[in-house]
């Protein structure tokens, strides 16, 4: 007779109930894993062997044959030597029958019997639940992980001993569930505050704007004019992770391998800064199984692209399209994975080659050729999907030796930032987005309207500077949340005129 164990396998961020079938032949002694095994998995042959040997039960002395179904799935990694385990043993009488059909095994064996951690345990948990499994049995090392699942009963062991004898009715097993309120800390310590930037008012009431919409900035600015601190205190203002946000960032964390341990969950929100020479792969993700690249690894946080310009131009245009969609579709022959990539972009970038075009103090030293060329590394498509460019001036004497200066602090700043975002969730909370920014071009025209004279001069606007369509829908898109900092109700010309001097790049 067949017997049956359960476990799962995850494609992107979609998981797969695997159904693990065992069954043996009357032949020379070997095993023999079929369904679409990956190298890992076809070597767990020997680790299922010597883990069931070293635990101190018998292995069958016949052929066993493993079936991972469905079939036609590609499997790939060691989670599933557990599930195997336990089908070989209860195919073999060592554990007694139970409802396969509710309890599900994660876990990678070693030869001794004891469990290692796998990846992804907190998407697969959270699939598991939806699929109806109503128990989940994996490693002690993956149970804090799994623990912030709601309905449904997480379980840990340290070896293969402690299941078997569990699933016997001989002990219990170690359970945990925690909350994930607790968790999440509304004051959080920045290295870098917005108090510690002297003077770029200007840039700071622009980062202000950026972070209550979630819009893309381009700063450009002579060498050390501020625009990469401004870009780190930018965290400082961003408003904490709800529970669903650190939920989802934790799921690609955990399927990336970038996990702690010893912080299962993610509470705070990612900031990724890859170095110039990274490929587009590194950027958008891929491979021959797809995994997340830094868009995603970004989301919900901020992607921070440094000297922006000194980027291969075929890795910045890859950023085109999940911009304005706010996912990455990653196709290869054999599948097709969507990962999300709801990021907030920043990039610094030089005016020119030298540095110094347009600098207060130094005279630029490129030719208009050079310039010309610096520049068009950027692309119009990719410049028009960035909602705020700014200029960043060098500091004055004055404000770079003042020890005097009051600068708002980043709480502050924050505080008008989360009343924006409140705002906006509760308007948009019949709509399926968080931001202004995610606002399509139907939900523009209801919760962006605005009067006739605002019109008027928006049109002169579009005419004075050839504004596109995208131009014209994300400067309606800041207005709306300038009008929502000064929590207003509807857009008003003043609001349409400062998110044109927002786009002044």
């Amino acid at each position: 007779m067949v017997v049956t164990t359960k476990s799962a396998t995850i494609i992107g961020l979609n998981v797969y109930e695997i159904n693990i079938e065992v069954d043996t032949i009357n032949s020379i002694p070997q095993v023999s894993i079929i369904g679409l095994p990956d190298t890992a998995i076809s070597e767990a042959k020997e680790r299922l062997r010597l883990a069931i040997k070293n635990s101190g039960y018998s292995f069958p002395s016949t052929k066993v044959v493993i079936n991972l179904a469905p079939a036609d799935l590609k499997k790939e990694g060691s989670s599933y030597d557990l599930a195997m385990a336990i089908g070989i043993l209860l195919k073999e009488g060592t554990i007694k029958e139970f409802n396969s059909n509710k309890i599900a095994f994660l876990g990678e064996l070693s030869l001794d019997g004891s469990l290692r951690a796998v990846n992804g345990v907190l998407p697969i948990v959270c699939g598991l639940e939806e699929l109806g499994i109503e128990k989940v049995i994996l490693p002690n090392a993956n149970l804090e992980e799994a623990s912030f699942i709601e309905g449904i009963e997480t379980l840990g062991a340290d070896n293969l001993s402690q299941i078997v004898e569990y699933l016997n009715g001989n002990c219990e097993l170690k359970k945990l569930k925690q909350n994930i309120h607790d968790f999440i800390s509304k004051e959080q310590n920045f290295a870098i505050d917005f108090a510690h930037v002297k003077g770029q008012s200007a840039a700071k009431r622009a980062l202000e704007i950026a972070a209550a919409g979630a819009h893309n900035v381009l700063m450009s600015g002579s060498p050390g004019s501020g625009k990469t601190m401004l870009s780190k205190a930018f965290m400082s203002i961003l408003p904490p992770l709800t529970p669903k946000e650190a939920i989802e960032l934790t799921k690609i964390y955990s399927i990336s391998g970038l996990l702690d341990r010893k912080k299962p969950l993610i509470t705070n929100r990612p900031f990724r800064s890859p170095h110039h020479s990274a490929s587009a792969v590194g950027i958008i993700g891929g491979g021959s199984n797809p995994k997340p690249g830094e868009i995603t690894l970004a989301h919900r946080g901020v992607l921070f692209l440094d000297e922006m310009v000194e980027f291969p131009r075929a890795t910045l245009e890859v950023l085109r399209q999940p911009i304005e969609d706010n996912v990455v579709t990653i196709s290869r022959a054999q599948t097709s994975v969507q990962y999300p990539a709801n990021f907030i972009l920043i990039g610094a970038m030089n005016p020119c080659p030298c540095g110094f075009l347009g600098d207060s103090k130094k005279n630029c030293t490129c030719s208009e050729a050079m310039i010309n060329r610096y520049k068009s590394r950027l692309s119009g498509p990719l410049l028009d999907r960035i909602d705020i460019q700014l200029k960043i001036q060098r500091l004055s004497e004055e404000e770079l030796l003042s020890t005097n200066i009051q600068s708002e602090s980043s709480k502050e700043i924050r505080q008008r930032v989360m009343n924006a975002r409140k705002i906006q969730l509760e308007r948009y909370k019949n709509e399926g987005i968080l931001t202004n920014s995610e606002l399509t071009t139907k939900l523009i025209k209801k919760y962006c309207a605005i009067d006739d004279s605002t019109k008027q001069f928006l049109k002169n606007a579009i005419n004075q500077f050839n504004l596109s369509a995208r131009a014209y829908d994300r400067i309606l898109k800041i207005s709306r949340t300038i009008a929502d900092l000064e929590n207003k109700e509807n857009i008003e010309l003043s609001h349409i005129a400062q998110a044109l001097q927002l786009r002044s790049f």
